[in-house]
């Protein structure tokens, strides 16, 4: 069960009962004794529902429930207390708490309603549609920015355009703006600037009407129409000539537009989404993009790293796509050996995510055992392993270190804490031997 539990008491052995009970019952449980490390973890990993003490040393539940559900207004919280209190249970529900228990827990009743709120957010989450089915997967603070980002962006119009070389997921953080939005419901209609044509782009985006041109037999509806109360994605727009700017430039501005070949105005209320792999900046010392249209695009403007600087998502993204054909293809492997492992984070990814998810679909497709090894792999990846034998001894020590810290990091989804714990060293040390790395 895909549902995420954070308990947090300061006292431990509650905190390992109630884990061990909620982890028989499928939930993935994380716990803490201290509430000051609620902010941290929040914004590490996502959590489903916090069960949270009301009495704690560090700091009162109350106001750390505020502060929760001042950040993070979709994540549940269940407080408990063995202090109960009639104003204390008034002020829960107040702050946003779901429900009050005393302790001892009545585990029957507490249980079945965690049940029904895991239904309830399966329920919600089927609502996002196809096009949300591949999360974004991520241990990386850099990323943890970016998700922060599409959380306070999406409910509002603002125009985004997303900045990546290709196969870093511009399309994925896309469709996160569009199905997190008060449009969810709406269309959204995806154009590939790069894959049409000039005449037939402008054809396509604002439609055309019977006569306009040779090959015109009928009227056409153009995505913008197609598009109206949803939003609209223009993918590769750095690819989009001078002309055809200038219209999606009064799109933009007016929210009105006609057919190719037509005189009557129609009016769109769409939202629009862009990315590009181009330099827009350099575009425009060039004077292929307008630059008016680029400040209109970019009121929110973000920029995905490409794989190789956010290597601690590497095995995490792959264990993801794993699982993904797993099911496609219906089989049962387990993951991957050491060695592979140890490939996928000494290799560039210069197709970046994209790359890595085609590697992933290919090993499963030809897997026969438990585990990936590189005799799934093409040779093009085999041959790193030849060449990491070529390191110096400080090159080699430093690059089992690396693979070691992002392995544990993997582990521990991304609690440096824990991965110190995983390696058996102390928490600092790892933050030092992180830093020169170039892991932070």
């Amino acid at each position: 069960m895909d549902y995420s539990i954070l308990i947090v008491d300061d006292e431990i052995e509650m905190c390992k009962s109630l884990s061990e009970i909620l982890q028989t019952h499928g939930y993935t449980v994380n716990y803490t004794t201290n509430p000051l490390k609620i902010k941290s973890i929040l914004r590490e990993r996502l959590i489903d529902l916090i069960i949270m003490d009301i009495k704690m040393p560090q700091r009162g539940g109350i106001d750390t429930l505020k502060e929760v559900k001042k950040g993070k207004k979709n994540t549940d919280v269940i407080m408990i207390t063995g202090y109960p209190s009639v104003d204390s249970a008034v002020k829960a529900m107040k702050y946003g708490a779901l429900n009050f228990y005393t302790k001892p827990i009545k585990i029957s009743a507490f249980l079945n309603e965690i049940a029904q709120l895991a239904k309830n957010r399966e329920n919600r989450d089927s609502h996002i549609g196809k096009e949300q089915k591949h999360k974004l997967v991520t241990i990386n603070n850099e990323m943890f920015k970016i998700i922060e980002t599409i959380d306070k962006v999406a409910p509002t119009d603002a125009p985004v355009i997303i900045q990546g070389e290709s196969g870093t997921g511009k399309e994925l953080i896309a469709n996160s703006l569009h199905y997190k939005s008060r449009r969810a419901g709406e269309p959204f209609i995806k154009v590939n600037c790069a894959a049409l044509p000039d005449t037939i782009l402008e054809s396509e985006l604002f439609g055309h009407e019977k006569g306009a041109f040779t090959d015109a037999i009928k009227t056409h509806r153009g995505k913008f129409e197609l598009a109206n109360r949803g939003t609209i994605f223009l993918d590769e727009i750095g690819d989009m000539s001078l002309n055809t700017q200038a219209k999606i430039l009064r799109v933009l501005q007016e929210k009105e537009f006609e057919r190719v070949g037509g005189s009557n105005t129609l009016q769109t209320d769409i939202r629009v989404i862009a990315a590009t792999n181009k330099d827009i900046n350099k575009l425009i010392r060039e004077g292929k993009f307008r630059e008016d249209l680029y400040y209109r695009l970019s009121v929110i403007t973000i920029d995905l790293p490409p794989l190789r600087k956010r290597k601690d998502d590497i095995l995490p993204l792959a264990k993801h796509f794993l699982q993904i054909f797993n099911n496609q293809y219906n089989k049962e492997i387990k993951g991957f050996t050491d060695r592979v492992e140890n490939i996928f984070l000494n290799h560039n990814w210069p197709g970046n995510v994209r790359e890595l998810k085609n590697c992933i679909e290919r090993a499963v497709i030809f897997c026969e055992n438990q585990y990936i090894t590189e005799n799934e792999l093409p040779a093009q990846y085999r041959q790193i392993i030849e060449k990491s034998n070529l390191f110096t001894l400080d090159e080699a020590y430093d690059n089992i270190s690396r693979d070691m810290i992002l392995k544990a990091l993997a582990k521990s989804n991304g609690v440096k804490q824990k991965a110190a714990e995983i390696l058996n060293i102390h928490r600092k040390t790892l933050y030092n031997k992180m830093k020169k790395l170039g892991l932070e």
